[in-house]
């Protein structure tokens, strides 16, 4: 057993690790190579960030273990909603500019899309590659429509060369795989020991450890009084995870969604989701009240998951 949980503390260290040298190599790359700014926060910072969700997924699917993914996938969501979000309304309050409207909109199309594949019990390769199709799709739509959807860099934090940039891009990648693997090992012999199931473990272990550059990210920018690289990083990361890592994860396993994300948890996600789109709509902004209510549901959830 303390092998187990050496390899999944490891595991949630190393994607730490890798997903912010990752992310940090790949604005930089972009910074050196003149790409503009709304395609560093759509395509390199928004793949970059979602790289632990991937890895952690298809080493997973490639384990023979798609529970632990599509748990992950679910959880990551839920995580990045009600934790992240609710984290980074404690640090300071999110004053809300509009940002990320549409983008809401679509993080709940793709929610009610998993609702759509959980119950028709489909697993086909068609369907991961309709998915992937789907992300590509909304890129070339948000290139289109930049909106609000354009994201700041602070150029004192890129690299001094691209060849920095290309090192920590590659370091960040190598870790991150390294740390995937780790972590659905260690994973999947916890759920082994304590008898429960690879779903529950994708929905919290994983879902949480992956979701930690995000975390970060957010909290970096609400404190630097970035309210729209805070939003976006969360409802990007949404539809990222849903098209981009289960269009992977169904490509590689190509099986039906575990029925236990069935009832509380899809719920749960839905409900953050269309909560989401009412406070961009609505609201002026996410104070430390409704943040500690994010971060209480959240807790709240896993406790129940466990129970």
């Amino acid at each position: 057993m303390l092998n187990a949980i050496l390899l999944s503390l490891a595991g949630l260290v190393g994607l730490a690790i890798g997903g912010e040298l990752l992310v940090r190599g790949a604005v930089g790359i972009a910074h050196k190579l003149g790409v503009s700014v709304l395609f560093t926060g759509l395509v390199i910072v928004g793949f970059a960030t979602s790289m632990p969700e991937m890895v952690a997924s298809v080493q997973a699917a490639m384990a023979g273990s798609p529970e632990i993914a599509w748990g992950n996938i679910v959880g990551s969501n839920l995580a990045n909603t009600l934790l992240i979000l609710g984290v980074s309304a404690l640090v300071t309050p999110i004053v809300l500019t509009g940002t990320g409207r549409r983008d809401a909109v679509v993080a709940l199309g793709v929610t009610l899309l998993l609702w759509a594949l959980i119950w028709s019990q489909l697993g086909a390769r068609w369907i991961g590659v309709a998915l992937l199709g789907g992300i590509l799709g909304y890129i070339v739509w948000r290139y289109r429509h930049p909106g609000a959807a354009q994201m700041e860099e602070e150029e004192d934090e890129a690299p001094s060369s691209i060849w920095v940039a290309i090192g920590f891009f590659t370091v960040g990648l190598v870790v991150l795989v390294a740390s995937g693997n780790a972590l659905v090992t260690g994973a999947i012999e916890l759920a082994t020991i304590f008898n429960v199931p690879e779903t529950v473990i994708g929905l919290t272990v994983v879902a949480v450890g992956t979701s930690l550059p995000e975390l970060a990210a957010s909290i970096a920018a609400a404190l630097r009084g970035k309210p729209g690289l805070a939003i976006g990083n969360v409802v990007g990361s949404n539809i990222y995870n849903v098209l981009l890592i289960g269009g992977a994860t169904m490509s590689i396993a190509p099986f039906a969604l575990p029925l236990e994300l069935v009832g509380l948890q899809m719920a749960l996600l839905t409900g953050s989701a269309l909560l989401l789109l009412a406070l961009l709509w609505k609201a002026k902004r996410i104070g430390r009240w409704l943040g500690a209510a994010l971060v209480a549901a959240f807790a709240a959830n896993v406790v129940l998951v466990f129970s």
